[in-house]
Parts: structure tokens; C-alpha cells; sequence
């Protein structure tokens, strides 16, 4: 076998098809556009070349075939208990020796560069897109989720990888019985006359961006080490994903005018997107516009669900949760709902989860390798 460094324009596309020569079989395989993988290694869009570096390869039997793939990396921001890199865009056969050269390699790499670990398969960048391995629930990916085929927790595992963190989906039928403690918890909310909720609507994104921001900040950003978001930053995302917002399943609650609580969902876009292909040129988003008008999409994904903290536990969140779930089962076509995956080392999102009573939907893995294998193993503290 050889690596090859990942340079040229044919090279490049090799690597993005590659996976889906590998699942041209696989009915669940949603293949991601090309822009979104490409951005990754991009260091005018990807801010976190700033604090590392990135290399991808492709790995070759002796008849020149192309067996799999790999992006490695290293990234200061990315603290760990030791000096850590990572590695995505794994895709391999089904051959426990090509998985191990292409591991060997990325340990080798990160060596190299001073590192005692290394993370995998994740992202360059945030963990909103390609981070994980499935291990459980092998059905078509949410968009911006990695899929996999089965084998590949056992070439993972085989070769000495342990799971540092469980990535857990949630879901539920959007036309399933609420439970009557949510129908209490809002008729007793409902009383308050102070109390409001509102649909997020196009018109007024810059409105809904600066109650995003003060509810996400004081509902999550001192959780667990997280960070504040300015009102440019949402206001930036929420018209990123304008042309897909549906203005019936993202909900506000307010205190007379001032923003308390938040409930954030989108249609899910590989629902679409298996539809157009992995390229988004011109005429492609022309196929998404009309995909879009004449594909009924059934599937919407929660994104973010928060509370300030002087209205947690008073009964918001059934309050919340049943004035949207009134409105969209009346007015939408979907029948699906899937939260993005929460980090089994956060009992406070995964109770919020079990709250809107839904069950575990698929599982991903983050799985970590000590280069020094006589150190003991320790997986993600909980927060």
C-alpha cells in the first residue's frame, strides 16, 4: 500500500468519491456536497488553520486502487489532557490490514508533530458537521452527520481505539401523544398573562437573532466551558439558513417583551439534498428550489432548546413545547423529529432530551488512541 498526498484537482475529486463508490450499494448513504467537505480544507473559509494544520491523503493497494481515505490534523484550540490531534473523513474497505496502515499512518503523522494522541473520525473545526463514528441506528444521516457502514467499529476497535464519548440522537413522532405533565405544565403557564410565545418569522430575523443571542448566552454559554455568541453571529447563521427556515417550527417565549426561552428546529436538508447530488453549482440549486417546492420533507431537526435560568423548572419548557407542537402538526407535513447529537458526557442537554420524551435515535462515537499504550485510558469527564 502507499499514501498519497491529497494536492491535485483529480486528487482532490478521487477523495470526494471515494465513499460513495464505497456505499453505491447502501439505500441509507446521503453523499455530502462537495462545497461543505471542500470548505474544511479550505484556509480562506476554515478560521482554524489559524491555530494548526490540516493534510488529507488517499491510500492505494499495489494495483493502484484506491482502498480509502483520510484527513488528519492539528488543532491548538482542541485541549485535551494530553497534546491530542484528530483525523475525519476516514472511509476504508473492509480490510482490518488497510485500516491499520491507514491508522498507522495518522499516528505517525501526529507523532511527527508532537502529539501523545489522537481523536477520530472528527471534524477540523466545530463539531456541528462530520464528527463521529455511528455505531447504532445505521438509517439515511441527518445533514452535516457522518455515516458509516458497520465494519468500521471493528476495524476501530480491532486496532486499539476506545470510545472518549458516546454522541447520542434523540427523536420522536411529531404526532405522538404529548404527556400530560407538558399539557399541565402549559395550561398553568397559559394563566400567566405575561407570559407569550411567537413563531420565528423571515421578516424579522434581526429581531429573533438578538433574542437568540441573550437566551443562548445565558442559558448555555457558562455550561460545561462554553462560549458567548455576539448578535452578528447569529444574525450571520440565521441568513445563512434563510432560503430553508420554516416559519413554523422555531419558537420564542417571552415575558412581556423580553425573550426567556427558546425552542430552534429546520427542516432536515439531506431530505432534499439526496435528491440534487453532491455538487451545488448554478443549476443545481435550481434542482434544490424546485426539489424543495414539489418534495414533500417530513423530517425537522432540533438544533438548540434553552431556558434562562430564572424560568428553568417553572414549566416553560411544556409551555413552549405545546404551542409549537399545536402549530406545525396543524400547518406542516412533518411527521419525524431528530436533535442534533448530544454528548454523553452532558447529563443536563440528555435530560432536556428525555423531557421532550424522546428515544435514543442513532448513536455516533468519538473514539480515542494513546500513543503510549501503558498510560491509563480515561473517557470525557462529565460536566
Amino acid at each position: 500500500m502507499r499514501a498519497q498526498k491529497v494536492e491535485s484537482a483529480a486528487q482532490i475529486s478521487e477523495f470526494l468519491s471515494f465513499p460513495a463508490k464505497l456505499y453505491k450499494d447502501d439505500p441509507h448513504y446521503i453523499q455530502p456536497l462537495n462545497n461543505d467537505v471542500e470548505a474544511v480544507f479550505d484556509s480562506k473559509k476554515n478560521k482554524f488553520f489559524r491555530y494548526g494544520e490540516c493534510e488529507r491523503f488517499l491510500f492505494f493497494n499495489d494495483n493502484n486502487e484506491s482502498v480509502g481515505r483520510v484527513a488528519v490534523f492539528v488543532n491548538r484550540k482542541y485541549r485535551n489532557e494530553q497534546p491530542t490531534g484528530g483525523f475525519g473523513f476516514f472511509d476504508c474497505i473492509n480490510d482490518q490490514p488497510t485500516a491499520d496502515f491507514i491508522f498507522d499512518f495518522c499516528r505517525n503523522w501526529h507523532q511527527q508533530r508532537g502529539m501523545e494522541a489522537m481523536d477520530g473520525p472528527i471534524n477540523f473545526g466545530e463539531r456541528d458537521k462530520f464528527w463521529g463514528l455511528l455505531i447504532e441506528g445505521f438509517s439515511e444521516p441527518l445533514y452535516g452527520m457522518n455515516y458509516n457502514a458497520p465494519y468500521y467499529q471493528q476495524l476501530f476497535e480491532n486496532f486499539g481505539f476506545q470510545i472518549y464519548f458516546n454522541q447520542l440522537c434523540f427523536g420522536r413522532k411529531v404526532h405522538d401523544p404529548v404527556a400530560q405533565n407538558f399539557l399541565d405544565m402549559h395550561a398553568r403557564v397559559k394563566r400567566n398573562p405575561a407570559i407569550s410565545a411567537q413563531r420565528m418569522k423571515v421578516r424579522n430575523l434581526e429581531k429573533y437573532a438578538a433574542d437568540f443571542t441573550e437566551v443562548y448566552n445565558r442559558a448555555w454559554a457558562q455550561h460545561g466551558g462554553g462560549k458567548e455568541i455576539s448578535k452578528a453571529q447569529t444574525l450571520k447563521l440565521f441568513n445563512t439558513l434563510k432560503p430553508v427556515i420554516n416559519e413554523h417550527i422555531s419558537w420564542f417565549v417571552y415575558e412581556n417583551e423580553k425573550p426567556i426561552a427558546m425552542w430552534m428546529n429546520i427542516p432536515d436538508l439531506n431530505q432534499w439534498f439526496k435528491y440534487t447530488g453532491s455538487e451545488f453549482g448554478i443549476w443545481q440549486k435550481i434542482k434544490f428550489l424546485v426539489v424543495k417546492k414539489f418534495k414533500k420533507n417530513t423530517k425537522m431537526v432540533g438544533l438548540v432548546f434553552g431556558i434562562v435560568p430564572e424560568w428553568q423548572r417553572k414549566g416553560i419548557d411544556g409551555f413552549m413545547i405545546w404551542e409549537g407542537t399545536k402549530h406545525f402538526r396543524r400547518t406542516t407535513d412533518f411527521e419525524d423529529y431528530e436533535m442534533q447529537w448530544i454528548g454523553d458526557f452532558n447529563p443536563k442537554m440528555i435530560k432536556i432530551a428525555e423531557n421532550l420524551e424522546t428515544t435514543v435515535t442513532r448513536k455516533l462515537a468519538t473514539y480515542r488512541y494513546l500513543f503510549d499504550r501503558t498510560k491509563p485510558f480515561e473517557r470525557h469527564r462529565r460536566l
